[in-house]
């Protein structure tokens, strides 16, 4: 595999307006700032000449440094550089920002009805809430283990710890007892952030469900338990009331939970990348090598398909967690009652949506239709024949067409209130304002279906509905016949472009009923990668209580080993499930902790990385440890996993979305020794295993495949160690799409090309940021579009003029006569996708090109490519084009008054 360093010119990336808003966007003039020791920040900031401001200090054990604003943003890159070219510093990386974790919230509800909860959860003093009959937690609790003296960092949203199952209180004795708020309340991520002692969750909630993850009381209504009762939790806030977080706090978090002493350190948090070396990869990377665990939620876009792994996941050592959807699909339903022909008819539960006015309205229901299995339900204009319809409730199938449509569709008939009911387990929330419609409800597809029964038989049905904050709450739990136990369609796939093995294993994070915000209902119901990660921190403690250790590797091949991998799934009864889902999509699998706990057979690595084609490695070793007191005997031997191609046809560069089309190639595995291998009581021996990657594969469609070396011992002992690789040559892969990179301007959202030779007139030199200019000039925009990751993307200036000055001034860069690189290139680290950059003439030392025609270059370095060599990057041009500068306003001379004022 060829590395490559990054060069003091590469790092003074700046500002990106990125196209696509999942992609982590940089803060115009911000950067982070690595010491090559330690030194006072005050003396640091007052030693630059530039009008630079400090925003955070980041001197801690593990990372010395500082983030920095460069009040001119303009000449911002120029001046990174300047400081980077300082003895006394390091490093210098732009300050990214990453997203409030995109979790879906299913349901929340308060416990004002006690009386009405079903306990379905928990019975006869015993955990069989269903995440830990998964993952085999239960057990841990059943044998009093909870992960007493076990400190968890939790680094997110803050936490309600004034909940009374999160322990009512914050500090010493309380189980919430260390943290800090990192940010304030209006802290939105461009700005500096103002933190203080209190991490209290006042709106966001995200936090607050994922400490009940790991550390629920069980004094609530509902049987909520957390995986690790016993342990104590810290918080660390990093996100506003809105907005996104820089990772210049993320670094902060993460070294402070360090230093406070945690034990574990966990994040849901994250944003697209593939490569370890951003700045905040790295600090966690640091974090797990000086002995702390960190885990991280692998992402929520699996709808992309392969190759999407997300930072700080992605680090080298950090324990990235995906998604297994839960066995049952739990809902906090509010309380209802219908009537049949003015009789009472029982009690039902839904799901308010929005609008939620119902105003306790009671009405007749009219059905769309009487057949429970039609798809596209409402989803066509309503006949001339149905009446009007204010003053019924339309009660209309979930399905096919958008909650919108058909919404509207009822409210031309008069409509004010809709009633879906489901077409899968359990209700969600329903989001259709509409003009005219005051209120939506979801209800469940079995009660949606005996409703539309009755009314086909002639019997008036009427629905009473509270409103959503007078309704009582209730439990209600669906068992989940489409996906249970399988991996979530929303977990991110990896692996990363160095083809390092991401994920390292799952456990549930689809339908998690934990703790929220008592502001927000006390409760809810929320699906993520977010919510799989908390319960692996859980798990973690456990092991810790009971394998006497907190080697971060230890614990994690221990874990991966006895986790057990799953079939891939669709997200659909339908699916075929013959073939085990792909390493970089479930890791080793599904947690199963006990197991890990009390494995007496131990594997030296958790996971094998074997490359690509050109760089293929054939060859692994890894050591099988008996810890047990008698001598064992394994037989080792391989699972193939299916292999995903990247590509959906030939010629395709952008990769295929889930799901990922399968086959059922498997690589041939050889081991030496060969055939069973007894190991002695306390004895290892080292295996080495030599890799046949599969035949008959398509490679001009990237194909990714994997599978499990599988160690099954005399003592019952059934382990497995993932591996991956790819079956084609990475650095062949095209990075950039040329059809989607080109010239735009800036007054146009959509980044449309323009036309060859348009004109454009920018600001003066060194006054692009004048209002005046900023609003009223129209500048070029270079758009770019990643079809896969690039570590680096360099924009060169081209002059096409026959000015004799601009071209005295071209320096050969790889093949092409530059003058240099627009001021926000090169562009570092990029995950597959598109950004856009503005110029207004400004090069990265901070000069300006002369009015003139220019045609910009853009390259980009191919995966595994060397950054000096111009075969290595993928390249095209904008089509030609003509700036020129506006003239600066002349001064109005000051007249004095005659009247001498």
């Amino acid at each position: 595999m060829v590395r490559f360093t990054l060069s003091a010119a590469l790092l003074a990336a700046a500002a990106l307006a990125r196209a696509n808003l999942s992609a982590p966007q940089t803060v115009p003039g911000a950067f982070i700032v690595e010491y090559e020791e330690d030194q006072d920040t005050g003396s640091f900031i007052n030693s630059i000449d530039d009008d630079a401001s400090l925003r955070k200090d980041l001197r801690y054990k593990l990372f010395k440094g500082a983030s920095i604003q460069f009040t001119n943003v303009e000449k911002s890159e120029d001046a990174a550089a300047k400081v980077l070219a300082m003895p006394k510093v390091k490093n210098v990386w732009p300050l990214r920002r990453y997203p409030l974790p995109q979790h879906t919230v299913h349901s929340t509800g308060s416990s004002v009805a006690a009386e009405m909860v079903k306990r379905q959860l928990q019975g006869n003093g015993t955990d069989t809430f269903s995440p830990h009959l998964q993952t085999q937690v239960n057990k841990f609790r059943d044998a009093g283990i909870t992960g007493q003296g076990i400190k968890i960092g939790v680094v997110d949203t803050g936490t309600d710890y004034l909940h009374p199952a999160l322990g009512g209180c914050f500090g010493p004795g309380c189980l919430v007892a260390y943290g800090r708020d990192i940010v304030g309340d209006n802290y939105d991520g461009s700005n500096t952030p103002v933190p203080d002692a209190d991490p209290m969750d006042t709106c966001q909630g995200h936090g607050t469900h994922v400490a009940g993850i790991i550390a629920a009381q069980s004094n609530n209504p509902y049987g909520i338990i957390g995986a690790a009762q016993g342990v104590t939790l810290g918080s660390y806030r990093v996100f506003g009331c809105q907005g996104d977080v820089g990772n210049d706090v993320l670094i902060a978090a993460f070294n402070q939970a360090y230093e406070d002493g945690s034990d574990i350190i966990s994040a849901s948090i994250g944003g697209p990348s593939g490569w370890s070396d951003d700045p905040w990869a790295t600090v966690v990377s640091r974090i797990v090598k000086n002995g702390v665990p960190c885990l991280i939620s692998a992402g929520n876009e699996g709808d992309l398909g392969i190759f999407y792994a997300s930072t700080a996941a992605d680090g080298r050592g950090v324990t990235a967690i995906g998604s297994i959807d839960n066995t049952l699909s739990p809902a906090l339903l509010n309380n209802a009652s219908f009537t049949v022909n003015g009789a009472a008819g029982g009690s039902f539960g839904f799901t308010p949506g929005s609008p939620a006015l119902w105003n306790g309205a009671s009405l007749p229901l009219y059905p769309i239709g009487f057949d429970t299995t039609d798809p596209a339900n409402g989803c066509d204009p309503y006949p001339a024949s149905i009446p009007d319809l204010s003053g019924y409730a339309v009660l209309v199938r979930r399905g096919t067409c958008t909650f919108v449509q058909k919404v509207q569709n009822a409210v031309a008939k008069g409509a004010k209130y809709v009633v879906f009911y489901n077409n899968a387990a359990g209700t969600t929330a329903v989001s259709a304002s509409v003009a005219g419609v005051s209120g939506v409800a979801m209800v469940t597809g079995e009660q949606g279906a005996a409703w539309v029964k009755a009314l086909q038989a002639g019997s008036k049905v009427s629905v009473s509905l509270p409103d959503s904050g007078s309704a009582t709450k209730f439990l209600a739990n669906f068992e989940n016949t489409a996906s249970a136990g399988f991996l979530s369609t929303y977990t991110s796939w990896g692996p990363t472009f160095d083809l390092e093995v991401k994920p390292q294993f799952s456990t549930p994070g689809g339908m998690i009923l934990s703790t929220y915000p008592r502001n927000q209902g006390s409760y809810g119901v929320l699906s993520g990668t977010s919510m799989a990660c908390p319960l692996a921190a859980g798990i973690y403690a456990l092991v810790m209580n009971v394998r006497g250790t907190k080697d971060p590797r230890v614990l994690e091949n221990a874990i991966s080993a006895t986790a057990k991998p799953n079939f891939f799934n669709t997200g659909t009864a339908a699916s075929t499930r013959k073939l085990l889902a792909p390493v970089p999509q479930q890791g080793g699998g599904l947690v199963q902790a006990w197991d890990a706990a009390h494995a007496t057979t131990l594997l030296s690595v958790s996971s094998l990385a074997l490359n690509d084609t050109n760089h293929f490695a054939a060859k692994h070793e890894f050591a099988i440890s008996n810890t047990a007191k008698t001598a064992i005997t394994y037989a080792l031997g391989s699972a193939g996993a299916a292999t995903a191609y990247t590509y959906a046809a030939e010629g395709d560069i952008t990769p295929a979305g889930f799901p990922n089309a399968l086959v059922a190639n498997y690589a041939s595995v050889a081991f030496s020794p060969s055939g069973n291998i007894t190991i002695p009581a306390g004895q290892r021996k080292i295996i080495t295993v030599t890799f046949t990657p599969p035949a008959g594969l398509n490679a001009k469609l990237l194909p990714v495949y994997s599978g499990y070396i599988t160690v099954n011992g005399t003592d019952g002992a059934a382990l497995s160690l993932p591996y991956m690789g790819v079956a084609g040559d990475m650095r062949s892969v095209t990075v950039l799409d040329k059809s989607q990179t080109h010239l735009s301007q800036s007054s146009d959202r959509t980044f449309a090309p323009v036309p060859a030779n348009t004109t454009f007139t920018l600001a003066p030199p060194g006054h692009a940021n004048d209002t005046i200019y900023r609003n009223r000039t129209v500048a070029p925009e270079v758009a770019v579009m990643l079809a896969m990751g690039s570590a680096l993307v360099r924009g060169d200036v081209v002059p096409l003029s026959n000015d004799t000055s601009a071209q005295a001034n071209t320096t050969l860069v790889l093949g092409t006569k530059t003058l240099g690189q627009i001021n926000e290139f090169p562009v570092l680290l990029n995950p597959r996708g598109d950004f856009a950059v503005r110029w207004e003439g400004q090069l990265a030392d901070g000069s300006y090109v002369p009015a003139g025609r220019y045609k910009v270059v853009i390259k980009a370095l191919k995966i595994f490519g060397n950054p000096d060599k111009a075969e290595d990057y993928d390249s095209t041009e904008t089509v030609p084009f003509t700036i020129t500068y506006a003239t600066l306003p002349k001064r109005r001379s000051v007249r004095t008054s005659k009247r001498g004022y």
